[in-house]
């Protein structure tokens, strides 16, 4: 580490020299004393700014920080290769892990290094849009008027960007490729030889375009549920829930115990939601602030939230709060509701999402295609597959990706995929046809699980198993953990 931060030293004086000759902006480090987040105690660290080019086609525009974390192994004699990690999204942060890394396995062996992405909510600036989250929270409101829904929308849009343009930033310089470069910039910096990437869903898309372009220091790359380029992931977003969900039903038919406690479970759901679909169910609570009672209209693309809105370790319970929705106990319907009551958020990273959706996944859509989805399964008729509609990407306007940004990449860099059985949002096919074209890789699904299992804290596994990679990136990881997880067992009582 002491090598590590002379380096840096070194490279500040250094660029600030080539800064005043050339005239032109270099990236830097810049070291800070005032973190994100406080730091368990005995664990060894660096943390700063990088700062960047906010649009890398105009080298003479404004520049961009984000904040970085350099984590110590706790090994003595660690391994030279250092990891780096950053979530998905697009819009979600990666500073809150920072406080974690006593349980995180990676340090047992190499320094493991956090990026915040440009934009998100520790980055300077912030594409924050308290907007959008305001329109969420009106329209989920039991009197809104649904026939106001895209107006609204439309116009929080129209009112973020707004504000951000105001404030000088380029929407233009937050997207996949900008952060692929931002990284690749930081690994030169610190001097980084060789390096391995540990990425979640969106930021599956990075390591892939670092992989394409930036491919030398690379020594293997773990993608935990991953999205691969390639795939239009609105065309396909409601129909990967569907499968889900049918998967996860089908093996409580195979599960004698589950079988018998709830029979022909997944066709009397799919009915119910067809049901409630063209009949809405009618649902009373009080109002958590004024006690007034309020009514709710459920649809079946409101009530399959059973299912999406199970994590991991809730996944036992799936079948259970089905069976209770087909007899009409609505307790847990009652709890989900009253949330809608709580104050808007501050719409935290949603203007890099606008960004990054509206410039590399909408272009690419066939608007045929949505509105086929959109209508095509009478159980959830209604329920857009559209991330964000294609009148929000127009008011946000920001440049379509060039088409290479939609084509498959191929590889020989070690990758290990990582991918949980019942996961709707990046489904395992996704991954298994990512094998193809990655020639030195390995898949690892995680039976019963859901999205991004190396982020299941309640069974470390996936963890475990992705370090065990890392150490030997040329063998697919055989943990002893792995082997003794089985289907779901679920709850019948």
């Amino acid at each position: 580490m002491q090598k590590l931060l002379i380096s840096l030293s070194f490279i500040l004086i250094f660029n600030s020299c080539v800064g005043q000759t050339t005239n032109r902006f270099v990236p830097n480090f810049t070291k800070s004393k005032e973190t994100t987040h406080k730091i368990p105690d005995g664990q060894e660290f660096t943390f700063g700014y990088l700062e960047v080019l906010e649009n890398r086609s105009n080298p003479n525009g404004k520049t961009i920080k984000f904040p970085v974390y350099i984590f110590k192994s706790r090994n003595s004699n660690p391994k030279k290769d250092p990891i780096i990690y950053t979530v998905g999204g697009p819009g979600s942060t990666t500073m809150p892990s920072a406080q974690y890394m006593n349980y995180y396995k990676y340090l047992d062996d190499r320094d493991f290094i956090l990026v915040e992405q440009r934009g998100n909510y520790y980055a300077k600036p912030h594409l924050d849009c308290p907007e959008w989250s305001q329109a969420i929270y009106e329209s989920n409101q039991p009197n809104f008027d649904l026939a106001n829904y895209d107006a609204l929308f439309e116009q929080s849009a129209k009112s973020c960007k707004e504000r951000l343009e105001k404030q000088g930033i380029d929407l233009n310089g937050y997207n996949t490729n900008e952060i692929a470069s931002d990284i690749n910039d930081l690994v030169n910096l610190l001097e980084i030889d060789e390096y391995n990437l540990l990425t979640i869903s969106y930021s599956t898309k990075i390591a892939q375009v670092l992989m394409r372009d930036y491919p030398d220091k690379i020594r293997s790359v773990v993608m935990d549920s991953p999205l691969p380029l390639e795939v239009n992931y609105d065309e396909e977003s409601v129909q990967n829930l569907l499968e889900s969900i049918t998967t996860l039903l089908s093996d409580c038919e195979n599960d004698k115990k589950c079988n018998s406690a709830y029979p022909n479970l997944k066709n009397r759901f799919v009915e119910y939601l067809k049901e409630k679909t063209a009949n809405p169910l009618k649902v009373e609570i009080k109002n958590p602030k004024s006690d007034k009672i309020e009514t709710f209209y459920l649809k079946g693309e409101d009530l399959i939230t059973v299912f999406t809105s199970a994590s991991t370790g809730s996944v036992p319970n799936v079948p259970f709060e089905i069976n209770k929705l087909l007899n009409n106990d609505l307790t847990s319907v009652k709890d989900k509701l009253k949330n809608l009551f709580q104050e808007p958020g501050n719409g935290a990273g949603l203007g890099m999402r606008l960004s990054v959706w509206c410039a590399e996944e909408n272009p690419f859509n066939s608007i045929e295609i949505i509105n086929s989805e959109t209508s095509k399964y009478p159980e959830v008729k209604g329920l857009s597959p559209a991330v964000f509609d294609n009148r929000i990407c127009e008011i946000w306007s920001v440049n379509k990706v060039a088409e290479i940004e939609n084509n498959k990449v191929k590889s020989d860099i070690p990758v290990l995929f990582i991918s949980g059985e019942y996961d709707n949002e990046t489904p395992v096919k996704w991954a298994k046809s990512m094998t193809r074209n990655f020639t030195n890789s390995y898949h690892l699904i995680f039976k019963g699980w859901k999205h991004t299992p190396t982020t299941n804290w309640s069974n470390q596994c996936a963890m475990i198993s992705a370090n065990e990679f890392f150490n030997n990136p040329n063998e697919k990881p055989i943990a002893d953990c792995f082997g003794q997880i089985g289907s779901p067992e679920f709850k019948t009582e």
